[in-house]
């Protein structure tokens, strides 16, 4: 891999938990492309195919195959990385799943923080870590106004509530242990993710790349309900920011982040089906309504990034329809034979190039 490599991350130990999911490997070729020593920990790839396995990366870091509900699992591979740096991704991230697996929800996305935390803590050496949660995490209210970091918890499904549980648990490591000493400890809250290489099921733009792919009509559930969409890379390049700062010894940004779109990028699902299909192509079939059943999902989400703005001078670098056209053409290339990794670490670039992060070139 041919890449300018950023000072802040060249030669650096870093774990992350979740590298065969779609953010975290996203986030993994980051890191490698900016010269980190990377340790990915994580089960096999939640969907098939994925971008873990399209973009080889388990030849690109040392990957260790495990489960974060295995405490013992947890403290050997942190024991075996020593990272100076964990973010950890590792998560059931599926509302309608969370509400056919349950305990498995809060197994993972609970315990699964509890177990990272304390096997950092116990092993000594790190200096910064970043929780990834969610949006979902607040209590919501349904209403017009966004969320900001100060808003409470809470969660109707069980996905939702256990996000909400995942940064009770941070804020409480946070306080009782690493609040002199020890790993400087933040949370990230992103909007809701989109990006090439994403095959999961039930999440929309996978649905649709899997529609127009097949020629089938896609099926929606909630046409109207408005979510703050945004590309993966702007959500990570938050992460990042967050983790050079602690890694910085800057504790003051060991606290919880909201990073999401602009205001006007908080769309409905109408809108980004129509989007994507007028990306894709002139003949992709129009959407079909979903009527099926449909457990509780929140209708209007919206994140308040205004801390972000001023105190990390973060911002959004694309907008949502540049985002779609970037995921019709990862898609659109990868289906027609090229290469997964050198698209992705393409598209790592050109964003680094638009937003001023990081990598200006990066090849396979």
């Amino acid at each position: 891999m041919e890449a300018l490599v950023t000072p802040a991350w060249q030669g650096r130990r870093v774990l992350v938990t979740g590298d065969s999911g779609f953010k975290g490997s996203w986030l993994a070729l980051w890191l490698r492309a900016m010269g980190a020593r990377v340790t990915g920990f994580s089960l096999p790839p939640p969907s098939d195919p994925s971008l873990f396995d399209a973009a080889r990366l388990d030849r690109m870091i040392d990957h260790v195959e495990g489960d974060v509900r295995d405490p013992a699992a947890v403290r050997a591979v942190v024991e075996r990385a020593r990272p100076e740096i964990i973010f950890h991704l590792a998560a059931q991230p599926l509302v309608r799943l969370s509400y056919e697996q349950p305990i498995e929800t809060y197994a993972a996305n609970v315990m699964g923080t509890v177990h990272v935390l304390e096997a950092a803590r116990q092993a000594g050496g790190v200096t910064g870590i970043v929780c990834v949660t969610s949006d979902k995490c607040y209590e919501n209210r349904e209403w017009e106004w966004p969320y900001r970091e100060s808003d409470p918890m809470g969660g109707h499904d069980p996905y939702s509530s256990s996000k909400g549980c995942a940064e009770l648990v941070v804020s409480a490591w946070r306080q009782s242990y690493f609040q002199q000493s020890g790993p400087a400890l933040a949370s990230v809250r992103a909007g809701n993710v989109i990006g090439g290489g994403d095959w999961a099921a039930d999440r929309l733009v996978p649905d649709l790349v899997r529609a127009f792919e097949t020629g089938a009509a896609p099926l929606i559930r909630s046409p109207e309900s408005v979510r703050p969409w945004q590309h993966v890379l702007e959500a990570l390049g938050g992460y990042l920011m967050i983790g050079e700062r602690l890694l910085a010894g800057e504790r003051r940004f060991a606290e919880a982040w909201n990073f999401g779109p602009a205001d006007e990028d908080a769309r409905p699902v109408r809108w980004i089906v129509d989007r994507m299909r007028a990306a894709w192509s002139d003949a992709a079939p129009s959407a079909m309504l979903d009527e099926g059943p449909r457990p509780h999902e929140a209708g209007l989400l919206r994140l308040d990034c205004s801390r972000a703005r001023s105190a990390l001078g973060w911002q959004p670098a694309m907008g949502l329809a540049q985002a779609i056209d970037w995921i019709v053409d990862w898609h659109k290339r990868v289906g027609a034979g090229e290469d997964a990794r050198a698209v992705t670490l393409e598209q790592i670039g050109r964003y680094s190039a638009l937003s001023g992060r990081g990598i200006v070139q990066a090849a396979a």
